[in-house]
């Protein structure tokens, strides 16, 4: 993949914490399809990474059909990450954040978040690692025009590891500790309502406004299930495959899951048992992790370099 333009947008000054070199990582993408016979069909493969080869290239989020946010090591970088927006139609790479700081895990928020200065046209959030002592983990919202250098959405909510937004108001938060929570947070009044413990990092919006996600239950009894926000009720759908946690949820229903070099299919009106719909090994590709879906049925996902 050829680089053709890097802009930076977000230019702050500030001194990371826990800095570390993160591991290798790759990211691909495919063009998902449904045939008559219930048969997926994966086309169209893309490497995504080859600007960051060797580097971290993680948690793609897509913004919308063509353009990508990502969190980015660099292979010339041991001491942060930043986000990156790749646009895959023209193959263009911006840098999004240009901090001492690290921010992960991007995320499109539904509507734009009032960033003090009248507003944006849209905003994206992440998590960023913050420079005091503690390297405490927040929220940040960052306008889309690059007008200012953000800020804090929940400022009173710290240890958060990752988030998803199930509407302008509402955000599931993955709080990191011992054992880790789940939390919706209220961005109007800083509310939180805590929901259950032990989940994995993985978090989805569901079509009717609620959410998904992995409850490990125990050591080997990983669980997804559906929160309902209406009634505060949780609803088992199945159990995970062994040892995975990322999925994405398909137009039809369906869950979507990655094992190794395999992704597998679950409807629960349809199937007893997770389904085996593709296998990249042909391509190399092992160890399938982060699973990101557009609206126009592209599939991102990261694989484990050098397996």
């Amino acid at each position: 993949m050829k680089i053709f333009s890097i802009t930076l947008f977000l230019c702050l000054f500030t001194i990371g914490a826990f800095a570390q070199k993160l591991p290798a990582t790759q990211l691909h993408m495919f063009s998902i399809g449904l045939q008559d016979n219930d048969k997926y069909v994966f086309t169209e493969p893309q490497f995504l990474s080859g600007f960051n080869i060797g580097g971290y290239n993680n948690q793609p989020s897509f913004f919308n059909n063509d353009e990508l946010y990502l969190t980015v090591q660099m292979t010339t970088d041991t001491t942060q990450t930043d986000i990156y927006a790749l646009n895959i139609k023209d193959q263009s790479l911006t840098q999004i954040t240009d901090t001492r700081e690290s921010e992960y895990s991007p995320q499109k928020m539904i509507k734009s978040y009032d960033m003090t200065e009248k507003g944006s046209s849209g905003t994206f959030s992440c998590v960023r690692v913050e420079s005091d002592a503690y390297g405490t983990m927040r929220i940040w919202g960052f306008p889309m025009d690059h007008s200012n250098a953000g800020k804090p959405i929940y400022a009173g909510i710290e240890n958060t590891g990752y988030h998803t937004w199930l509407n302008d108001n509402q955000a599931a938060l993955f709080i990191v500790g011992e054992p880790h929570k789940l939390l919706i947070a209220n961005k109007r009044d800083q509310g939180k309502t805590h929901i259950t413990s032990n989940i994995g990092r993985c978090m989805k919006k569901l079509p009717n406004g609620g959410l998904a996600f992995v409850h490990k239950y125990s050591k080997d009894s990983w669980l997804i299930k559906e929160y309902n926000p209406k009634d505060n009720s949780l609803q088992l759908v199945t159990a995970t495959l062994p040892g995975s946690e990322d999925f994405v949820l398909l137009p039809d229903g369906s869950y979507l899951m990655a094992k190794g070099s395999k992704l597998f299919k679950f409807n629960r009106s349809k199937d007893a048992e997770w389904k085996e719909v593709a296998d990249f090994s042909f391509y190399g590709i092992d160890n399938i992790s982060r699973l990101a879906l557009s609206n126009g049925g592209k599939l991102a996902f990261v694989s484990q370099a050098g397996n």
